[in-house]
């Protein structure tokens, strides 16, 4: 079936009143959900499923609202990184580098509006390339065997320590450490309890949510109240609210280059944006990041991992379509969605329910004007937020910390956790080791263990299995140029950098 033909039906799906306003809605809730601190999209689309049932919609209604929720979330999660350094989920983590300096600087509209367009260019990249190349991509992505997964992430650790600073040896201990965190629950091949220390709350490891939350929220919150005298600055400069059409061209060709990169990463079932947002971060740096202006409020930090995290996000929709496997936790909440109303994703999706997909993708279009719409007159509604005074702003990131944890999985357990990740957090920042290799570690360190188990099953325990890929070899030779240059600039930045 012609694929414009296709679309043209798909779009008569998706204006139909019903199907718009859920979208309308689904935009609006995400990205409130997405701003929120330790919610997410994962969260966001699972807690909006029971409406979905309770409102008896048909499963195209039912997909169309939840795809919008996610893609709201995803631009929703850059706003509590800008405004409060305190990122709404995992993708966002990167925004927080030089989204938060900019908004301290007296830049936050101009920030926000930057990530709004990003995430338009990054989302709208990701709607193209599922309507066009779902089918090519989605066959790529089956080349890639648990070797090469282990390669890919072997690279995001590898590179780590050009990201967040000036001293990539702090970094890749942050990086360690996070890994080291990483392997606390049942060892996944045997089932034996590891770093537990007899605590059943452990047995399936640190959730990442409460993590983050702690680190970034906790750790702030602490920071705050060690410099207290923050409080007398007096509220930040707004700026504008509306950022210059030069500014927005200025990060136009990183939201480009991020958008392409996080769609490949979200193609590759079970990277997801977080892996998409942190390489195309990492890559723009590599690139552009000439004057070592990057981590200090450079409008391309915001722009590349706004435009990849986006873009992954979209990208993860192919393998759970056209596959029947999940891209990432968000889609596999909305694969179970599928499942539960009688729909086998897979390939014969697209040829025995041609108005579900289509009427998906179209409706995807629209949440991309709709999302972009209402997000950049909102700019002047959350720069607000930093006119707020210090003393009732932390009360209230206090509070919305706790509730959040809390409300997820109802466990007092995890706010001790969360209390926990903060100290550490602090403790962190106060050696000026960067938090996001940390978090990124308990995030990726999971699924790389996994991938190596599952090579070495392959080959009996053969580490040679590991370099016997073509995929692979590339990958640990981009890894190796990656690096070099990471340690190269880092050493013509800071001599002394081996000293401290």
């Amino acid at each position: 079936m012609d694929i414009l033909t296709s679309l043209l039906s798909g779009f008569a799906v998706a204006v139909t009143p019903l199907n718009l306003a859920l979208a309308v809605f689904g935009c609006f809730a995400g990205t409130l959900i997405g701003a929120l601190p330790g919610l997410g999209p994962v969260n966001g689309v699972a807690i909006l499923i029971p409406v979905a049932f309770a409102m008896n919609l048909e499963p195209s209604s039912a997909l169309i609202m939840l795809s919008c929720i996610y893609y709201g979330c995803m631009y929703g999660g850059r706003i509590s990184s800008i405004m409060l350094n305190i990122p709404g989920d995992e993708p966002a983590i990167m925004t927080t580098l030089d989204g938060y300096p900019m908004a301290r600087q007296g830049q936050a509209a101009k920030a926000l509006g930057i990530s709004a367009v990003a995430s338009f260019v990054g989302a709208t990249f990701a709607t193209l390339g599922l309507t066009f190349f779902a089918p090519l991509l989605a066959k790529a992505a089956i080349h890639f065997g648990p070797a090469d997964y282990f390669a890919l992430y072997v690279m995001a650790f590898a590179t780590i320590g050009g990201v967040t600073g000036v001293n990539p040896f702090k970094t890749l201990l942050a990086a360690m450490i996070g890994l080291l965190l990483a392997s606390v629950g049942l060892d996944p091949g045997t089932g034996t309890a590891r770093f537990t220390f007899g605590s059943f709350h452990l047995y399936d490891g640190f959730d990442p949510i409460v993590a983050i939350v702690g680190l970034f929220a906790v750790s702030e919150i602490i920071m705050y109240f060690e410099s207290h005298a923050v409080a007398g600055t007096g509220p930040a400069k707004l700026g504008r609210v509306l950022p210059k059409f030069r500014e927005v061209f200025e990060g136009f060709t990183a939201s480009i280059r991020g958008a392409v990169i996080g769609f490949i990463c979200g193609v590759l079932p079970g990277a997801g944006a977080s892996l998409g947002a942190f390489v195309s971060y990492s890559t723009e740096k590599q690139i552009s990041d000439k004057h070592g202006t990057f981590g200090t409020g450079d409008p391309r930090g915001i722009a590349a991992p706004e435009a990849g995290n986006n873009a992954a996000s979209g990208g993860a929709l192919i393998p759970m379509l056209t596959l029947g496997v999940p891209g990432s936790g968000t889609t596999a909440v909305m694969l179970a969605l599928l499942v539960s109303l009688n729909i086998q994703p897979g390939p014969l999706l697209f040829e025995r329910q041609p108005d579900l997909v289509w009427g998906l993708i179209a409706a995807l279009y629209l949440a991309n004007v709709v999302l972009l719409v209402l997000n950049i007159p909102m700019v002047g509604l959350f720069t607000r937020l930093l006119s707020l005074p210090q003393w009732l702003l932390m009360p209230i990131v206090v509070m919305v910390s706790f509730i959040g944890i809390y409300s997820i999985s109802h466990s007092t357990f995890d706010l001790f956790v969360m209390i926990g990740f903060g100290l550490l957090g602090y403790a962190l920042r106060k050696f000026d080791i960067s938090l996001v290799p940390v978090v990124l570690g308990l995030l990726l360190g999971a699924d790389m263990e996994n991938n190596l188990r599952r090579a070495l099953s392959i080959s009996g325990g053969d580490f040679s299995i590991l370099l016997q890929s073509p995929i692979a070899l590339v990958i640990y030779g981009f890894t190796a140029l990656m690096l070099a240059f990471s340690f190269g600039i880092a050493m013509r930045r800071r001599p002394a950098v081996l000293d401290k």
